[in-house]
C-alpha cells in the first residue's frame, strides 16, 4: 500500500469520525444502554404531549363556545335557534 493510499484512507476515517461526532452518536448509545434514563425521558415527553393536547383542546373548545355564544346573541333566526339548542345541550352535559 502506498503512502498516498494510506493518507487517503486516513482522511476518510477522519471524515467519518467527524460525522459521527456531529451526529451525537455517543450520547445516543449511552441513552440506549441506560433503559431507566430512556424510560424517564419518554415518560416526561409523553406527559408534555398529553398536557399540550389537553390545553390545546380546552382553548379550541372555549373559542368554539365563545363563537357559538356570539352567533346565538345575533338575531339571525335560523342560525340563532340552532346554536341556542346546541348551547343548551352543552350546558346540560357540562
Amino acid at each position: 500500500m502506498s503512502t498516498e493510499e494510506k493518507n487517503e484512507i486516513l482522511k476518510k476515517l477522519e471524515e467519518i469520525a467527524d460525522r459521527m461526532q456531529n451526529l451525537n452518536l455517543a450520547e445516543y448509545i449511552e441513552l440506549v444502554r441506560s433503559p431507566w434514563r430512556m424510560m424517564v425521558i419518554n415518560f416526561i415527553s409523553g406527559l408534555a404531549r398529553g398536557l399540550g393536547a389537553v390545553v390545546g383542546a380546552t382553548v379550541l373548545g372555549a373559542l368554539f363556545l365563545a363563537i357559538l355564544f356570539r352567533i346565538a346573541q345575533s338575531n339571525i333566526p335560523l342560525i340563532a335557534e340552532f346554536v341556542a339548542r346546541i348551547i343548551k345541550i352543552v350546558e346540560t352535559y357540562l
